[in-house]
């Protein structure tokens, strides 16, 4: 990974990248391919995070690396319903909420033990189709969560043309 000073994205440069980054298809087999790319290189770099892979509401893949604990599949879950309910980033969802200087959960009236404004949360888009799933990890610091799971959607895009 980056290292620990890896720069914030601004908030036009994560919409840019929502825009950017989407998928030919997806489907439970593409989910499962998503989730297991993120695992092999948490395994490979000692890396204590959750992984978590969603297609519509229901969740296709999950798993909790070497020393991830059950909190970090709790902020994956919230991170998730996040992304849900607004079809963007939970990294975007911290940023905006910092820039205006606002708590994210009384904002919009969210439970805090429901909803996380962190990153690591990210929106799966279908070229032509919208919305599709998310794609959480939690354990790391916010940006590192977000770019894990940048990278490894950008490999399936690539691989998918």
């Amino acid at each position: 990974m980056s290292s620990p000073a890896t720069p914030m994205p601004s908030l036009d440069d994560l919409i840019a990248e929502e825009t950017e980054v989407q998928l030919a298809r997806f489907d439970n087999a593409v989910a499962v391919d998503l989730g297991g790319r993120i695992q092999r290189r948490g395994l490979a770099e000692s890396l204590p995070i959750a992984v978590e892979i969603t297609k519509g509401p229901d969740v296709v893949f999950f798993a909790m690396l070497p020393g991830a604990s059950a909190n970090n599949a709790r902020w994956a879950r919230r991170k998730r319903a996040t992304v849900q309910m607004f079809q963007r980033s939970s990294l975007h969802a911290q940023l905006r909420a910092e820039q205006q200087g606002t708590d994210f959960n009384a904002r919009y009236a969210l439970p805090a033990e429901d909803y996380a404004a962190s990153g690591g949360g990210v929106p799966i888009f279908v070229r032509g189709s919208g919305f599709v799933g998310t794609a959480t990890v939690s354990g790391l610091p916010a940006v590192e969560d977000h770019r894990l799971v940048i990278a490894a959607l950008r490999e399936i895009m690539a691989e998918q043309g």
